[in-house]
């Protein structure tokens, strides 16, 4: 009985652990961000992209790059969702992960789907990648210290139960708002068209920055242990938003480039 118990225990901690070490944006966060793409893609790649996906929307497939994770023959992938870097570093100078990362998984992905040679489903496939890698770089701790693995490490306590400071702003201050992804991205800020042009502009590197310069106050926003509630999700919980948003718009950007 006692084997059992033990045994047990280590079932849950493993389990445990690799969900930390892999989440991301939670499904909402995602979907939020495929929703708002949607709406700021041209006519033309509009069209593209709904073959391609055979009537998928971007929300709908935003989460594929999650759900293969279980299937052992994608591991290949699972770099691709985030990059390590120390707090004063930056991605230029930083060391790389010889798997991969967030930046190459893009750029790849991109590259397949302007290849005139690739199959239909190789640019399926990377599609459904860069839509949900694209929401994953502006999730802050996406682009966080590897000695904690993206915050996944830090403990803290969300509204009386146990979380860590990745899982919070992955998912718990989404799922605590309590809106659908459709209501989220509805009540995306209403932006002049200049303001959409400022936030898509730059590149792949300047958008990784300015998560990274996120992820430093993110990481002095709570303390391990700390007892977060709704104090915490009234200062941050806005920036949630704002960075789906920049993930939906500068997507379209993306996509559009590719399809248009």
């Amino acid at each position: 009985m006692r084997i059992k118990i033990v045994a047990i225990i280590a079932i849950i901690l493993v389990s445990q652990a690799v969900y930390s070490i892999t989440d991301t944006w939670g499904p909402t966060g995602h979907r939020a961000t495929g929703k708002i793409a949607e709406k700021h893609l041209s006519r033309r790649a509009k069209k593209k992209i709904a073959k391609l996906l055979q009537g998928e929307s971007l929300a709908f497939v935003s989460t594929y790059g999650d759900e293969i994770k279980s299937d052992r023959n994608y591991r290949k992938y699972y770099s691709w969702h985030y990059v390590n870097m120390p707090l004063d570093g930056n991605y230029e100078t930083s060391e790389k992960n010889p798997e991969g990362d967030l930046v190459t998984g893009v750029n790849f992905c991109i590259n397949v789907l302007k290849d005139d040679k690739a199959s239909v489903e190789d640019k399926r496939f990377h599609l459904k990648m860069l839509v949900h890698l694209i929401g994953d770089l502006h999730q802050p701790l996406h682009i966080g210290r590897k000695e904690d693995k993206g915050g996944n490490t830090i403990q803290v306590q969300w509204h009386g139960r146990g979380s860590n400071l990745h899982r919070v702003w992955d998912g718990d201050m989404i799922d605590q708002w309590g809106m659908s992804y459709i209501e989220l991205a509805n009540n995306a800020k209403d932006l002049s068209k200049h303001q959409i042009k400022a936030i898509q502009n730059g590149t792949l590197l300047d958008w990784l920055k300015e998560s990274h310069e996120l992820a430093k106050k993110v990481y002095v926003s709570a303390e391990i242990g700390e007892k977060l509630r709704y104090q915490y999700s009234y200062v941050h919980f806005p920036i949630v938003r704002d960075q789906l948003q920049k993930g939906g718009l500068r997507l379209a950007k993306l996509l559009n480039e590719i399809f248009d």
